[in-house]
């Protein structure tokens, strides 16, 4: 697999996004999950992404079995900032200097590792500066803990002021074909500072794959049961625009999921797409993207068939914790 660079750190074209092996996506299998975190890296994969709230705590503790033999071969990333309780609940958004290190020696525990190679606020804590907030993670840079900061789905106000205080490595923001907002305001501040960029959820949470045909698809235990763009007229309009796409992977001869990948990749070098799969089978299908090459025109199509503010629906129930 070919590499790309965020800000000043070298990683695969394409990242694993790991959260959906041990929560929110139905159940997990561990043996199944790392099996296939081995097969990311035989391929030449490089970037993990994990956070300490998914689980909670259980998904570091999985990826940190995994490499535990390979290490050298791993950038790992992993979050805090979004508490979480033992028993799952939410304690809510916490940016504060102290919970920051303390958050960040525990990741280190669970992950078995010496230092996290990319380490980002989850959230942004309204309640305190970012500048308090970076600081700390800065600190964290200076000890030798962690090499680089990264900041997940902040405004563009936001990243200029804490790229001030130390320099921010990555964004991780929603983006793909049906999440289109990143491009007017937060674009212009990455490309100024060069700041790479991280999309997760690259494949609208699993709905451009095309394999989603109704709400019933998803398990019990699906967080999707419960998110605005999968429920109702939503959900049927946001099904339109699945199938136009996948028209245009026909055409390509590849899934609509590798085509939704592609897009993201033809986007700039500085993009880093993080498709979460807890599946070998799936994960060879999202590699097989890196091979699809689309010209301008088909990217035109594309914005046609899919422009920005085409989806149904809000993101999440609750916006008020994503940072505008």
């Amino acid at each position: 697999m070919e590499n790309r660079t965020l800000g000043s750190l070298t990683v695969s074209a394409l990242g694993l996004g790991c959260m959906g092996m041990s929560e929110f996506y139905g159940h997990g299998d561990e043996q199944e999950s790392i099996a296939t975190i081995h097969a990311f890296l035989d391929a030449g994969g490089t970037l993990l992404d994990t956070a300490d709230m998914y689980g909670p705590f259980t998904n570091e503790k999985l990826v940190g079995k995994a490499i535990a033999e390979r290490r050298a071969d791993v950038v790992i990333a992993t979050k805090f900032g979004n508490e979480r309780h033992e028993d799952g609940s939410f304690a809510g958004i916490n940016g504060k200097p102290e919970y920051v290190r303390a958050a960040c020696d525990a990741s280190l525990q669970r992950l078995g590792v010496d230092h996290i190679d990319l380490y980002y606020q989850h959230r942004v804590d309204k309640t305190v500066p970012i500048e308090d907030t970076v600081g700390a993670m800065a600190e964290l840079v200076q000890a030798g803990k962690v090499r680089h900061l990264g900041l997940s789905e902040a405004s563009a106000e936001t990243i200029r002021r804490a790229h001030a205080v130390h320099p921010i490595t990555a964004l991780q923001t929603e983006y793909s074909l049906w999440e289109r907002e990143p491009e007017t305001k937060v674009f212009p501040v990455l490309a100024e500072l060069g700041i790479g960029f991280v999309p997760y959820s690259p494949l609208g949470r699993g709905f451009l794959t095309g394999q989603i045909r109704t709400p019933e698809d998803f398990a019990e235990n699906d967080f999707r049961r419960h998110s605005p763009r999968f429920q109702g007229d939503n959900f049927t309009r946001n099904l339109e625009l699945v199938d136009r796409v996948k028209e245009l992977a026909d055409e390509k001869q590849c899934t609509p999921g590798q085509l939704a990948l592609a897009w993201l990749l033809a986007q700039g070098e500085h993009i880093v797409p993080i498709p979460g799969t807890k599946h070998r089978k799936r994960l060879n299908e999202n590699l097989g993207a890196t091979a699809v090459v689309l010209s301008e025109e088909d990217l035109k199509r594309l914005d046609e068939l899919a422009p920005a503010g085409a989806t149904a629906g809000a993101r999440y129930p609750n916006m008020a914790s994503i940072d505008t």
